[in-house]
């Protein structure tokens, strides 16, 4: 079978959060499961490192119809891992100085890239049984190739996927741009008009043959207007093409047995190498030694985050006897309130203003306890990745924070974590006084966490379960 992810982000090519890990790795697992899995990403050439574009190769170039206006378009190509990449170039809508997204022109930038993408299909005679667009920046691939492409010449039976990683946002703008920048004829507005709106990710729900979302909860949940930020009268009349599965992680890029920035390499079974990690972080972090819990976030500091919980228990939290290290960048107010914090409490609060890649993973490695209470979580990697780093998940039991995180005391035995369900910072402390009364208990402490390292947060099963998608798509009878 042959697949074309579409995409506004990849590692290793540039990345602005779980998005770009995502289109990272799932195609690999694709590929490695023996189908041909090709991406495709916006050619940002202020943003994408010397040594990965001196890899590229120049293939060809066309011009790309934009409203009224036509746009080059060059196409280079390389491969990773088993996975073709494309790059689309364009200078004008991709060389900017200040990162990638949050351009007064994205409607344009992102129409003339979801365009391109459908131009390059029908140039190179790619032919792919599946494109799998996601989120609102390349929404416009299967509402372009419905109105445009699907009777032309080598482009006839392609099955379009819409994939939503986050619902909140759409790609809303005023309808006046429908015919001069989005191509889209007057008669057809009925496709993406939605509450007196331009709405890119309406259009992709109504032209897709299946959207999925990244959890079977999150697929629930966005039926919900609490969820849904307004589209949940769409997906409702959309159910029956609609499903969710849970991402997966990287399992080779996150793994501790050999990740050359930890201290010492260790496996699900060891216990000295992860301690010592946590001594070393403690010295790097500038916070004293002592066998009290690290309790760690690497978040995004903004509300969907759920970080008005933690403000509203943090001192609580203090008390207990933990200590904090937050990694992470966002709103003003939250950061300041940890830098704040961190005064207050220099001996157990660590606030690193950003995000530091390498600092992140001896965080992950480091920490006894991960904490996302979120408000909203579609799917969350951050979870996955620190049981990976055999770091005990303290979360929101919502989207796919709730299917990856079984909490440790259920009856089942399956439990993997501590969980809450309301939104409230006294059911999250709570919860995290039962993790904490579970870590002193350390013959317990050292089963729990052995059970989640070993747990298998890979692409295969979420791979498996894509596949099935696809072949069901394209009627085939799965091998």
């Amino acid at each position: 079978m042959k697949i074309l992810y579409v995409v506004s982000e990849a590692r290793p090519f540039v990345s602005t959060g779980g998005l770009a890990d995502v289109a990272g790795s799932f195609p690999k697992a694709l590929a490695e499961s023996g189908n041909s899995c090709s991406v495709v990403i916006p050619y940002y050439k202020n943003s994408i490192g010397a040594e990965l574009q001196e890899k590229l190769e120049y293939i060809t170039n066309f011009n790309v119809p934009v409203g009224w206006r036509s746009q080059y378009c060059g196409i280079f190509k390389t491969e990773i891992d088993g996975v073709t990449y494309y790059l689309i170039d364009n200078e004008y809508y991709f060389k900017r100085d200040f990162g990638i997204y949050s351009y007064y022109d994205d409607a344009e930038r992102f129409a003339f890239y979801s365009r391109a993408v459908l131009e390059m299909v029908q140039q190179l005679d790619l032919q792919p049984d599946i494109i799998n667009s996601n989120d609102w920046q390349t929404a416009l691939v299967p509402v372009y190739y419905s109105i445009y492409y699907k009777h032309q010449y080598n482009m006839w039976g392609i099955k379009n996927v819409f994939t939503i990683h986050n619902i909140q946002y759409q790609g809303q703008y005023g309808l006046e741009l429908l015919e001069d920048v989005l191509s889209i004829p007057l008669h057809l507005a009925s496709i993406m008009e939605y509450d007196g709106d331009v709405n890119f990710m309406k259009g992709a729900i109504e032209t897709a043959d299946k959207v999925t979302t990244v959890s079977p909860s999150y697929a629930a949940e966005i039926l919900d207007p609490w969820y849904s930020h307004g589209l949940d009268r769409e997906l409702k009349n959309k159910t029956y093409k609609t499903t969710g599965f849970l991402n997966g992680i990287d399992t080779e890029l996150y793994n501790p047995e050999t990740d050359r920035q930890l201290a010492e390499n260790y496996s699900a079974d060891s216990t000295r190498g992860k301690n010592l990690c946590k001594t070393r972080l403690l010295e790097e972090l500038g916070l004293p030694a002592g066998d009290e819990p690290v309790m760690a976030m690497i978040t995004r500091l903004v509300e969907p985050k759920g970080i008005d919980l933690v403000k509203a228990a943090a001192e609580e939290i203090l008390n207990l006897g933990f200590k904090l290290t937050v990694l992470g960048s966002g709103d003003q107010g939250y950061e300041d309130f940890f830098r704040a914090l961190q005064s207050a409490h220099p001996d157990k609060v660590s606030f690193t203003c950003g995000f530091d890649d390498n600092l992140a993973r001896r965080i992950y490695a480091g920490a006894d306890m991960f904490l996302m209470p979120s408000k909203s979580e579609p799917c969350g990697i951050a979870q996955m990745i620190a049981m990976r780093f055999r770091s005990v998940a303290v979360v929101r039991a919502i989207g796919g924070l709730k299917d990856s995180v079984p909490d440790a005391e259920n009856d089942d035995g399956k439990g993997l974590g501590y969980t809450f369900r309301s939104y409230n910072a006294l059911d999250m402390l709570t919860t995290i006084n039962r993790a904490y009364n579970a870590y002193k208990d350390k013959r317990r402490w050292n089963l729990l966490v052995s059970k989640v390292m070993k747990e298998d947060f890979s692409w295969k099963q979420s791979a498996k379960l894509y596949l099935g998608l696809y072949e069901e798509l394209c009627g085939e009878q799965k091998k």
